[in-house]
């Protein structure tokens, strides 16, 4: 009775984890919840028009690999490298967020042990920012929510993705994609921390609280001074 009893809530858990990282309103987006499909198609068109366009702008990737970017926090430095050969318009989206300074000065906003850390939508105020159209989810069954990845935070809507990503803690499998339904699509990873995993860690471990409606958010705000390339 006991065993069956710790499974249930097992489920529980990983479901609640789940829905937590889905729920509408978490990720602003242009394509909103009660979107048409049609419209729901229009708009991830376009938007990958734009960071095509982005893209093409960017310079060649160095002879010796993708491109790395550098996140300079009030808790140290994490210095991550964008997988632009599997993800190219993820990538792409994130390096245009990151040339425009869009990142610079906002926080991890949602921190959960164990777990992962967000960030890149909201001021250390925690009033969110406006953000580019949402794009296409790149998620696939061999790019990985391991520890140690980046990916992109959406809501419930498989194609919503803007400017929030979030750094996997641990092995979280169940962000993995598995399928193309809209339970079973996963988070879009794009990247993997090369220096700085234990200023992750240790940002795993501030304390944190409820703000302006939102839960797991730091208490004193874990800020990002710059994100830049190397």
């Amino acid at each position: 009775m006991n065993k069956v009893l710790i499974g249930l809530l097992g489920l529980a858990v990983v479901v609640g984890i789940w829905f937590f990282l889905a729920t509408p309103g978490e990720e602003s987006s242009t394509v909103q919840s009660d979107t048409t499909s049609s419209e729901t198609v229009a708009a991830v068109d376009e938007a990958a028009e734009d960071v095509a366009a982005a893209a093409e702008e960017t310079p060649a990737l160095a002879p010796e690999g993708n491109p790395v970017v550098v996140l300079e926090t009030n808790k140290g430095r994490v210095v991550i490298e964008l997988w632009a050969d599997r993800a190219p318009l993820t990538v792409a989206n994130f390096l245009r967020y990151t040339d425009n300074g869009f990142y610079n000065d906002l926080v991890f906003h949602r921190v959960i042990p164990n777990f992962m850390i967000q960030g890149g939508g909201f001021n250390s105020e925690m009033f969110e920012q406006s953000t580019y159209a949402a794009i296409k989810n790149e998620a696939t069954p061999e790019l990985l929510n391991n520890r140690g990845t980046i990916a992109m935070a959406r809501t419930n809507v498989v194609d919503s993705a803007t400017s929030q990503f979030f750094i996997n803690l641990v092995d979280n499998a169940f962000l993995n994609h598995t399928d193309t339904t809209p339970s079973g699509y996963g988070y879009a990873v794009f990247g993997q921390v090369i220096e700085g995993m234990e200023v992750v860690d240790e940002i795993a471990t501030v304390a944190t609280g409820n703000a302006r409606g939102h839960q797991n958010v730091p208490v004193e705000p874990v800020i990002m001074t710059s994100v830049t390339r190397q």
